[in-house]
């Protein structure tokens, strides 16, 4: 596939794949680019842009094919397998990370929850027996491991990415306040709900 697609057209493919989802689970066959649009706040232009890059998926007055552009989109985004996940980070956000039980079925599955608190370590979360840092190279080298999730404070968090590149793992979601610096070919993708909330705000002033 080519390399050349834009960044942000990738990051709207798990969009459309959420819509198409919810419209299989609805027993919708066939879909457009305008009832997605509606759906997204997407125009419709954008979508047969987007979609073109991967090649043709609709025909013009017939649409698209619900289940079929949806399977193709979990091959596309390689999410038509199961990726196991380590947690790294026991504390509030890694137990909803244990808990959440949206990755199933959309592709991914939490294997392990690791953190260095002695006060936290063999305790369960959810099922999960946290355990200790020390441990999580043999995990990630055993069970070839390529995503992990890094909710730590801050101050750990390059430390811990330095852990899981050296062992293999090249994706990770970091929840921690701070840009990580990573090698060519290691994606990060940042969750922090403060800097969404100070871009919200940017728009509501008077």
């Amino acid at each position: 596939m080519s390399t050349d697609i834009p960044d942000i057209v990738i990051g709207r493919l798990p969009i459309y794949l959420r819509a198409l989802n919810q419209l299989a689970r609805q027993g919708q066959e066939i879909t457009s680019s305008r009832e997605l649009g509606q759906l997204l706040g997407i125009s419709s232009a954008q979508i047969r842009k987007d979609l073109s890059h991967f090649g043709g998926f609709g025909k013009q007055g017939t649409g698209y094919h619900v289940e079929i552009l949806r399977k193709k989109l979990e091959q596309i985004l390689n999410v038509d397998t199961e990726w196991s996940i380590v947690v790294v980070g026991a504390g509030h956000i890694g137990h909803a990370l244990a808990h959440y039980g949206g990755f199933v079925n959309r592709g991914f599955r939490v294997v392990a929850v690791f953190d260095n608190d002695l006060d936290k370590i063999g305790k369960k979360i959810d099922g999960f027996k946290i355990q200790p840092m020390e441990d999580i190279d043999d995990f990630i080298d055993k069970h070839h491991i390529k995503l992990a999730m890094v909710a730590v404070p801050a101050e750990y968090a390059q430390d811990v990415a330095n852990k899981l590149i050296e062992h293999g793992v090249r994706g990770i979601l970091n929840y921690a306040p701070i840009t990580i610096n990573v090698p060519d070919g290691i994606y990060v993708q940042y969750i922090d709900p403060v800097a969404e909330l100070q871009h919200m705000t940017f728009y509501l002033s008077s």
